[in-house]
C-alpha cells in the first residue's frame, strides 16, 4: 500500500455534545513515524531479554498507574467521543483489568514439550516477534488498546501505538501514563489521522500490524503486510444478527434487543445490527422494542454519536430503508440542536436488500425482519459477508445447538446479547478480520515459535 498524501500538521477534535473544540494535537509525518519505529526497534533487544516475570511486574505497574488516573482518562474519553461518563470510566477500568490479566498470563506463557528420542530433548520456545504497530479504535479506546498493548508487551515486543484520530487526546494520555512505568522506547505513541496510519503500516521495519477498526482499513492493512511481511491481527466490522425464536417472552427478547442495539449508542463492534423475529411473537416484540427505544429517547439516556460524519452515515442507512418501505416505530429523524445526537430507532418491515440490514450501521438502530420459522431466521442470519458475533434467543436446546453449529461467526451467544466469560477469545470470520484479538490466545499471536532439538554428541 502506498501513501497518497502527507498528513496535515495538526488535527482538532470537536465535542460531539455541542461541537465546541476539545483540543488540537500534531499529526505525525513520515519523519516522526520512522523515528517512533526506530526508537521501538532500538529498545526491542533489551526488552526481549528482560525476564518474563520482570516484564509482568512492569506491565502491572503500568496498569496501577492507569488506575490512579482512571477518572482523568475517562473524562477525556467522554469529551472526545461523547461516551457516557460511567461507561467511559468502566472502559478505563476494564483496560486496567486487562493489563493486570496479561501481566499474570505473560510469565506463564510457555512452549510445549515434544515427544522425541529417549536421549534427546525436543520442545518449542515462544519468542517475541519484535516491533508491533497497534492501531486502535475510538469506540472503547482504553479497553481495546489495553488488550493489544498488554499482550504485546508481556511477550517481549515493543510497541508503536496509533490511537484513533477521533480520540487522540485519550490515546496520547494513555500512552504517557503507561510509558512512564516502562523502560524508554518500549511503548511509543504517535497521533494523527488516516495519513499517519498509512505511513505507519507502510513501513517495512515492523513485525506485527495489530488493528481493531473498520473493515476497509483492515483490508488496507492486510494489503500492506503482503509487501512488508508483517504478521497481521485484525478485528474489523460486524453486522451481528439477533434471531428471536417463537417460545421466548417477547418483552424479555425486546429488552435484550435494545441492550444489544442501543448500548453506547450502537457504537460497539458486537452491537446487534439486524434482527430476525419469529412471526408468532413479532407484534408484541415490536411493541416492546419500540417502548424500550422511546424510553431511552425520552430520558435522554443515549450518548451522542462520535461526530456528525458518523451521524450522517447512520441516518443515510435509515433514510434509505424508509424510502424502500421500512416503517419507523420510534426515532428515525435527526434532532435539532448542537452536537451529533441520534435517537434510538426501531424499523419494521425491513428486507435484506436494505443497506441497514446488509452493512454495519454503527448507530442506535434496530432494523427488524419478521420470519416464518427459526430455520428461516437462522438461514438469513448466516447469509452475510461479516462474521464477528451472533445471538439467538430460544428456549429449545435443539435450536441453540443448531445455531452454534451453523452460524458462521467467531462468537455465538445464546440468550444473552453481551454474555461471555473473562478471557474469552474468538477468531473473526470473513470480512470481520482474522486472528485472535483477545484472551490468552493473543499471546500466541504476538509470538513466533522456535522448535528446538537437543542430543548428546557422538562418542565415536
Amino acid at each position: 500500500m502506498t501513501s497518497t498524501s502527507s498528513p496535515p500538521a495538526e488535527m482538532t477534535v470537536l465535542s460531539p455534545h455541542d461541537g465546541t473544540p476539545v483540543g488540537t494535537l500534531p499529526c505525525a509525518g513520515e519523519e516522526e513515524v520512522r523515528g517512533a519505529i526506530a526508537t521501538a526497534r532500538a529498545a526491542a533487544p533489551d526488552w526481549a531479554r528482560t525476564s518474563p516475570e520482570e516484564r509482568g511486574r512492569l506491565v502491572r505497574a503500568a496498569a496501577d498507574a492507569l488506575a490512579q488516573h482512571a477518572e482523568e482518562v475517562a473524562a477525556l474519553n467522554t469529551r472526545e467521543t461523547g461516551k457516557l461518563a460511567h461507561e467511559a470510566l468502566g472502559g478505563v477500568l476494564a483496560g486496567v483489568g486487562t493489563l493486570h490479566q496479561y501481566a499474570e498470563l505473560g510469565p506463564v506463557h510457555r512452549g510445549h514439550a515434544l515427544r522425541g528420542g529417549a536421549l534427546a530433548s525436543d520442545y518449542t520456545v515462544a519468542e517475541p516477534r519484535g516491533v508491533v504497530a497497534a492501531i486502535t479504535p475510538w469506540n472503547d479506546p482504553v479497553a481495546v488498546a489495553a488488550g493489544l498493548l498488554g499482550a504485546a508487551l508481556v511477550t517481549g515486543n515493543t510497541v508503536v501505538h496509533k490511537p484513533s484520530e477521533r480520540c487522540p487526546h485519550t490515546g496520547a494520555r494513555l500512552g504517557e501514563i503507561l510509558a512512564a512505568a516502562l523502560p524508554d522506547g518500549v511503548l511509543v505513541t504517535v497521533t494523527g489521522g488516516p495519513e499517519t496510519g498509512r505511513l505507519l503500516t507502510d513501513q517495512a521495519d515492523l513485525d506485527v500490524l495489530a488493528h481493531v477498526g473498520s473493515t476497509e482499513t483492515g483490508r488496507a492493512i492486510a494489503r500492506a503486510a503482503l509487501d512488508t511481511g508483517a504478521h497481521v491481527i485484525r478485528e474489523n466490522g460486524g453486522n451481528d444478527p439477533l434471531v428471536v425464536d417463537d417460545d421466548v417472552d417477547p418483552a424479555w427478547a425486546a429488552e435484550q434487543a435494545a441492550i444489544g442495539a442501543f448500548t453506547n449508542a450502537g457504537q460497539i463492534c458486537t452491537s446487534v445490527e439486524r434482527i430476525y423475529v419469529h412471526r408468532a411473537v413479532a407484534e408484541p416484540f415490536l411493541h416492546a422494542l419500540a417502548a424500550e427505544a422511546r424510553q431511552r429517547n425520552r430520558e435522554a439516556a443515549l450518548a451522542p454519536l462520535v461526530d456528525r460524519r458518523m451521524r450522517d452515515a447512520v441516518h443515510g442507512h435509515v433514510r434509505a430503508a424508509l424510502q424502500d418501505g421500512a416503517t419507523a416505530l420510534e426515532g428515525g429523524e435527526v434532532p435539532e440542536g448542537a452536537g451529533s445526537f441520534y435517537p434510538a430507532t426501531v424499523l419494521r418491515d425491513c428486507t435484506d436488500a436494505m443497506q441497514v440490514m446488509t452493512e454495519e450501521t454503527f448507530g442506535p438502530v434496530a432494523p427488524v425482519r419478521v420470519v416464518d420459522s427459526f430455520a428461516e431466521g437462522l438461514h438469513l442470519a448466516s447469509r452475510d459477508r461479516y462474521g464477528l458475533a451472533a445471538t439467538v434467543l430460544t428456549g429449545r436446546i435443539a435450536h441453540a445447538q443448531r445455531a452454534i453449529a451453523e452460524l458462521p461467526a467467531g462468537t455465538v451467544k445464546v440468550n444473552n446479547v453481551f454474555g461471555g466469560a473473562p478471557g474469552g477469545a474468538a477468531q473473526p470470520r470473513r470480512d470481520s478480520g482474522a486472528g485472535f484479538g483477545y484472551g490468552p490466545e493473543l499471546l500466541d499471536e504476538m509470538t513466533q515459535v522456535k522448535v528446538v532439538h537437543v542430543e548428546m554428541p557422538s562418542s565415536r
